[in-house]
């Protein structure tokens, strides 16, 4: 029966000893071992397995396949008949911690806001549940995380109870059950009554606190993640060292960072404009040293490191110069060739030739219209001959 498992029977067993009933691999050869009994806990319910070592050798996966609970080892244990389990006991307790907040959370979140939780994942570093709405205010998260430290700082029992379906009517459930044979309940009494197959600590008070950390939205849901017990430590000490070393390069104290952000931000924002303006202004002295050199009136040039949009920009400069003028630029960036061409109004010819023309060359894509087209491809010829068949590509009697 469930209950008669050892990490059921009792979720503080940090070793044990009990029969091996198979020795088989799986179909990645990884060695694996059936107990009689197991006080290391399967992957499921949201929450990851135990882990640890039996004779020595470490577990490295739990979990029931075919009403089996399978221990894979990182090797086989040989001839032994029997065997010593011992639990990673800190992370166990982790879990244990974490699971219980993840209830008293939900019963929060339902006793507060009437917002049921419909999904959980106990991860490495953060625990998340999935809220059935579509919002919670940062007002709301604050009173639901009040209220789960209350319950956390009451230190109330956390009882487990074996129960059939019909003595479920004797208990407030949160949510419908899924079971309905050896059907287990974790309840915290006048506060949560919910049926729950992970392990938990006795009381509420060993989960020692709870933080929630942010929200998220997920497919039409809200994700809340948070954490208890020792990770809030862990949290804390993560950001405050990123908060020092902030704190530092910025030279301004804890307290002041924000406001030294903000401040370095508009600086930033400042500087970017002004860059902005310079090679704006740049782009503008290029487009007349370019027209300088229009041949027959024709205005090509060669670039690298150009992005697409610093030739579209300097090519829509150079045509509101000079409206007789063809303008064809090609710039190297890597592998891959860019190219823009463009005409001013008074030329009369579609510039979807020039494109036509150089596309298959380079295996590339554009779009455009009759006075403008872009593009790009692979670098399969150099920017000089793209250009030289850019330019070949126009038809000599297109002046008006």
């Amino acid at each position: 029966m469930l209950k008669d498992r050892l990490y059921y029977a009792d979720s503080y067993c940090k070793s044990f000893t009990t029969n091996i009933l198979k020795e088989a691999q799986d179909p990645d050869s990884n060695y694996y071992v059936v107990l009689e009994n197991t006080a290391f806990y399967p992957t499921g319910g949201g929450q990851p397995h135990d882990t640890g070592t039996l004779n020595g050798i470490q577990v490295l996966n739990v979990e029931e396949v075919e009403n089996e609970i399978r221990h894979t080892l990182a090797e086989s244990l040989g001839s032994a008949n029997q065997v010593e389990g011992v639990i990673d006991w800190e992370r166990r307790f982790d879990h244990m911690q974490q699971h219980a907040g993840q209830h008293i959370l939900s019963a929060a979140f339902v006793e507060l806001l009437g917002f049921p939780t419909v999904s959980f994942h106990l991860g490495r570093e953060i625990v998340s549940i999935d809220l059935d709405v579509e919002e919670v205010s940062p007002e709301q998260l604050n009173a639901v995380e009040k209220l789960a430290n209350d319950i956390i700082l009451e230190n109330r029992q956390i009882e487990i109870k074996w129960v059939t379906e019909d003595e479920l009517h004797h208990y407030p459930l949160r949510k419908q059950l899924a079971v309905t044979d050896e059907i287990r309940l974790v309840i915290i009494p006048d506060y949560d009554y919910n049926g729950c197959g992970g392990t938990h600590p006795s009381s509420t008070g060993q989960a020692r606190m709870l933080k929630i950390l942010s929200t998220e939205k997920h497919r039409g849901k809200v994700r809340v993640h948070f954490v208890c017990g020792g990770r809030v430590l862990q949290q804390l000490q993560r950001k405050n060292l990123e908060l020092a070393v902030t704190s530092r390069l910025l030279s301004a104290p804890d307290g002041g960072v924000a406001e030294a952000v903000q401040k370095l931000l508009e600086t930033n924002h400042s500087l970017e404009k002004s860059l902005a303006d310079a090679q704006e202004a740049l782009l503008v002295f290029e487009a007349k040293a370019l027209l300088d050199q229009r041949d027959q009136g024709i205005v090509k040039a060669l670039f690298t490191g150009r992005t697409v949009q610093q030739l579209q920009k300097l090519a829509r400069l150079l045509v509101a110069e000079s409206d007789d003028i063809l303008v064809l630029l090609v710039a190297e960036n890597n592998d891959r060739l860019q190219f823009v061409a463009t005409r001013g109004t008074s030329v009369q010819m579609s510039m979807k030739q020039v494109s036509s023309a150089i596309l298959p060359l380079i295996k590339g894509k554009g779009g455009g219209n009759d006075m403008f087209v872009q593009g790009g491809g692979e670098r399969l010829v150099s920017a000089e001959q793209l250009l030289t068949v850019m330019e070949e590509s126009c038809n000599k009697d297109w002046v008006t």
